[in-house]
C-alpha cells in the first residue's frame, strides 16, 4: 500500500476516534498515541493496526470500512 494511502487512511481513523461514542477517553488517547508513535518510528502498517486492536475492536469497523483486512 502507499504512502500516500496510508495518510489517507490514518486521517479517516483519526476523525473517527476524535468522532466516536464507542470509546471513552482513555481508549481514544491510546489510540492517538499509538498513532502518533506509528508515524514517528515509519513501522509497518499491520502492526499499527493490530496495535489499535488491541484497544478496542471498534477498530474492525473502521478497518473494514477503509477496506483493511
Amino acid at each position: 500500500m502507499s504512502s500516500h494511502k496510508h495518510h489517507e487512511h490514518l486521517e479517516v481513523i483519526r476523525n473517527s476516534i476524535h468522532t466516536t461514542s464507542d470509546l471513552d477517553e482513555s481508549q481514544k488517547s491510546e489510540s492517538i498515541k499509538r498513532i502518533e508513535e506509528w508515524v514517528l518510528e515509519d513501522r509497518a502498517f499491520g502492526t499499527l493496526k493490530n496495535e489499535l486492536l488491541k484497544i478496542s475492536l471498534y477498530f474492525e469497523e473502521v478497518f473494514s470500512e477503509l477496506g483493511i483486512k
